[in-house]
């Protein structure tokens, strides 16, 4: 196959593939239609199948958009009878997700499955993947190929995916590399149309070349409709010329046409009869011969998706509508698919047909299709005829489409629930996933006002609804930080005892509620429950439940232990709950925990945790999650010596003064990095603004736990003392009677800090500060925060004139920054270490001389050689002050005071 005009996409097409020989590629083909991408993914596959690969292809369409793993069971369907290699929950995920087992696939089960599936067929041989149309495949099969792409490491196989699309759709992992596919070069638009039999002369052409704008479809169907003695079809629309071409078939065929329009990827039996053609094939032979379509291996295949959008649309809304019940009766064994040909075939609301996708919800639910359940309760809702039930099921598409995690779309459903009912009970469970979809798009504001009002002016009458609704608010509270949230989200608590206890499966299921309700209060007043209600091992947080209810309760342990300065506990609690959550259930926990990795120097979790976070991001539209993840990730870059800053985006996704918890994120993370840098101004400037103008905390939580950031700033900066001070009082001030481990010890190590602002201080009073900030062995669960604390005293121990009590600090903290991976802070200990008379291993690969000058390098190698000043000054010829001066000059680079220390840094001179 030779595609004109396309020749570095051609290469680079099958260089990905050939390169799956030796470990796995990916490539993203984008373009309008008819830019060639399916041809690229032809010629793909012709070459792979050539070549002695597995080729396992799928294409998405709209009418399976919905579906659950519809994409995934037409690339595993060759792959089933395989099944059996695979350990048996592995195989029964794979086979529930592909509909032929009832159980419901564990989620993780299913990926690792899928994953495990395809490496034991690229164990035997290269693996070609490639879907088309990715842009439509549904949600739930695009969630498994991200998580298949992400871990290939070793395995044979490319990935080749395309997309009607100009950026990436949000459903491809961003990862991906991308081949845009433009328009063609007029030469190259030129070339393929004097190719084509029969092309167009003169004016014709010249009338083609323009009208087609270089798109290589549009090249060969005008130049088609030229030869055929047509006019050129008005405007861009290739589809009005593919209606011309379908209104020259056979009625017949068009009539078939049509049915496989409304079934889409249907098999062709099923297909043909809901047509009522029973076996006889030769009705589709016109539209294949005119290259519309291709009829084998039991399927109809559109040859462009404007093919199959001119003969829907181009067919009678009675003949449309006769099709999908059709294809509804035909398909009663599938009750997923016949309700919506059903919900298709209406032309007025029904009740029957809405309790047929009520059902398909379900069905959807048990598979793991969070999305598919989503828009079969919405579309239930729009066939409902009865407004009370229609608001029912609204909002229960709203509860489905939270999980799934869609901020959006939970606006446009909640829109339709208050448009239909004043029921509190239906209208408080629109307004918690409503409510929270809202937080999630970085409108706090409007989010604690929505839920505040459902809770005030129209309380539900069922408990449980209330208590959701009470849990949403203080999640919001938590990421807004406004002073003015805290009040009224107290009073709101304080009502929760007065509620009915409800229905026992409602929002929240009776078995978690208890664990539910004491979340709420760790999250409204961290200080006097969260600590106590993690320690008390009878404390409904810490007793397991029985069945899926056990993933809320550990997601209510998890923020209490966060709340509590308990990374361990809530790090645990986070993972096994995220073994077995919905998306929605746990979105809003992955900042924190992400940020209680890195403090427990668990930075390579943290990493995969911030990856995940940041495609959730993007397909989401989780604005202010977004922002938290490239703050976290800057903090991490900065950690770890590393200076890139954080990107203006991330500044401006969402509102910062209704976003303090983002906005304190953002300010740490550029604190850092300046400090990094060795701005140590700019790094003041960012670490002061996490506190107002008398020191009151930014945010009521977090800006307390960077007191120390915030102190070795203003040390580093020799800032004013009177400021510093004020605001480490001020933190001080907002600390119960007895702090938590953590701000205990923070305090003590800020406190160290600002003293050495004063130079009236009592040394003793410093000390007794660096040593309360060290002594507790609580503190090493904070592996960073405790090499600090040690750096930072050494280096006051120094300043003391007290090199050797300094040398064991120092030591202790070099080692943990290294373990860690915190490059410039080690390499900060390193040379403190050495200044203080002590050995430390240089860098693993550095240079120790790097950076010095030419001819300091050579006076340091021969004064390391035990060479005086005069015998250097002789050999360089130099005189003995220059070589002094050079000398001077090269200690502080290399971390020494002396040249008695300069073996240490250089080994054994040559």
């Amino acid at each position: 196959m030779d595609l004109i005009g396309r020749d570095e996409e051609v290469q680079a097409v099958t260089a990905a593939v050939a390169a799956a020989r030796t470990g796995p590629r990916s490539l993203l083909l984008l373009g309008e239609a008819g830019a060639g991408k399916t041809s690229l993914l032809t010629l793909a596959t012709a070459r792979a199948t050539v070549d002695g690969y597995t080729v396992l292809a799928a294409q998405g369409c709209p009418a399976e958009a919905e579906l659950s793993f519809a994409v995934l069971h037409q690339l595993l369907r060759p792959l089933l009878p395989e099944l059996g290699a695979l350990p048996q929950l592995l195989a029964e995920a794979v086979a529930a997700a592909c509909g032929i087992a009832e159980s419901a696939p564990d989620p993780t089960a299913l990926r690792l499955g899928v994953l495990a599936l395809l490496g034991e067929v690229a164990g035997r041989g290269p693996v070609l993947v490639t879907v088309d149309d990715v842009q439509l495949a549904d949600r739930d099969s695009c969630d498994v190929l991200t998580f298949v792409l992400r871990r290939l490491t070793t395995e044979r196989m490319a990935v080749l995916l395309a997309a009607r699309a100009a950026v990436p759709p949000a459903r491809v992992d961003a990862k991906v590399p991308v081949l845009t596919l433009g328009p063609l070069t007029e030469s190259a638009a030129a070339r393929l149309l004097d190719s084509l039999p029969g092309a167009p002369s003169g004016r014709a052409r010249i009338d083609v070349l323009q009208r087609a704008a270089g798109n290589p479809l549009a090249l060969v169907e005008l130049a088609r409709a030229v030869a055929d003695g047509r006019d050129l079809p008005r405007g861009a629309r290739l589809q009005e010329m593919f209606a011309d071409r379908l209104s020259a078939l056979p009625a017949g065929t068009r009539r078939l046409l049509v049915y496989a329009a409304v079934a889409e990827h249907e098999d062709l039996a099923t297909t043909m009869a809901a047509a009522g053609a029973g076996d006889d094939l030769s009705g589709w032979a016109p539209a294949e011969r005119d290259g519309l379509i291709t009829v084998g291996r039991g399927r109809v295949v559109f040859r462009h998706p404007l093919v199959r959008a001119a003969a829907y649309d181009g067919a009678s809304a009675e003949m449309r509508s006769r099709a999908h019940r059709d294809l509804a009766t035909a398909l009663e064994a599938d009750p997923a698919r016949r309700a919506w040909h059903l919900a298709e075939a209406a032309v007025a609301p029904d009740e029957s047909v809405a309790a047929a996708l009520e059902e398909t919800a379900a069905l959807a639910q048990l598979r793991g299709g969070l999305y598919a359940t989503a828009r079969a309760l919405e579309r239930a809702a729009e066939c409902t005829p009865d407004p009370g039930k229609r608001a029912r099921r609204y909002a229960r598409a709203i509860t489905a489409a939270d999980e799934f995690g869609d901020p959006a779309w939970i606006r446009d459903l909640y829109a339709q629930v208050t448009r239909l009912t004043t029921d509190p009970d239906v209208l408080g469970v629109a307004a918690a996933g409503a409510g929270h979809g809202l937080s999630l798009s970085g409108h706090q504001r409007e989010a604690f006002e929505l839920l505040r009002r459902s809770l005030e002016d129209h309380r539900p009458r069922d408990g449980s609804t209330a208590l959701a609704l009470t849990g949403v608010l203080a999640a919001v509270r938590i990421q807004s930080g406004l002073p003015g949230h805290r009040a009224p989200l107290e009073t709101l608590v304080a009502r929760l005892d007065q509620d009915d206890p409800g229905d026992p499966a409602g929002l929240v299921p009776a078995p978690v509620r208890p664990a539910m309700l004491e979340n709420v209060l760790a999250q409204a007043d961290p200080d006097a429950h969260a600590v106590r209600l993690v320690r008390d091992t009878g404390s409904a947080v810490n007793r397991r439940v029985d069945g899926p209810a056990d993933v809320a309760r550990l997601l209510c342990l998890c923020s209490t232990a966060w709340f509590a300065d308990e990374p361990d506990l809530a790090i645990e609690a986070f993972r096994r709950a995220r073994a077995h959550g919905a998306l929605g259930m746990v979105v809003m926990c992955i900042p924190a925990l992400a940020s209680a990795m890195i403090d427990t120097g668990r930075w390579a979790d943290a990493t995969r945790l911030l990856d995940e976070a940041a495609e959730l991001a993007v397909v989401h539209r989780f604005r202010y999650l977004g922002a938290d993840v490239a703050a976290l990730r800057g903090e991490l870059a900065a950690l770890r010596g590393e200076t890139a800053a954080v990107g203006p985006e991330a500044w401006s996704a969402v509102a910062l003064d209704e976003n303090r918890a983002t906005h304190v994120r953002l300010l740490r993370a550029a604190g850092l990095a300046a400090a990094a840098a060795g701005d140590h101004e700019t790094a003041y400037r960012h670490l002061r603004a996490l506190y107002g103008v008398d020191g009151t905390p930014l945010h009521y939580f977090l800006s307390p736990r960077s007191v120390v950031d915030f102190a070795a700033a203003a040390r580093a900066a020799r800032a004013d003392l009177g400021e510093a001070a004020a605001v480490l009082d001020a933190v001080r001030a907002t600390q119960p009677e007895q702090p938590t481990t953590r701000m205990r010890l923070q305090l003590h190590h800020a406190a160290a800090l600002v003293a050495e602002l004063d130079d009236t201080a009592a040394q003793a009073g410093i000390e007794r500060s660096y040593r309360l900030a060290i002594v507790d062995p609580a503190g090493e669960q904070w592996p960073l925060e405790r090499a600090r604390a040690r750096l930072h005293y050494a280096q006051w121990l120094r300043r003391q004139r007290r090199p050797l009590d300094a040398r064991g600090l120092l030591s202790a903290a070099h080692d943990t920054f290294a373990q860690l991976g915190a490059a410039g802070l080690a390499d900060r200990a390193r040379l403190e270490l050495r200044a203080s008379g002590g050995g430390a291993a240089p860098a693993p690969g550095a240079d120790p001389l790097a950076g010095l000058t030419a001819q300091q390098r050579e006076v340091v190698l021969l004064a390391a050689r035990g060479l005086r000043n005069r015998e250097i000054a002789e050999q360089l010829f130099l005189s003995p002050r220059t070589v002094g001066s050079h000398l001077h000059n090269a200690y502080p680079k290399l971390g020494v005071s002396g040249r008695h220390q300069l073996r240490e840094v250089v080994g054994d001179p040559p």
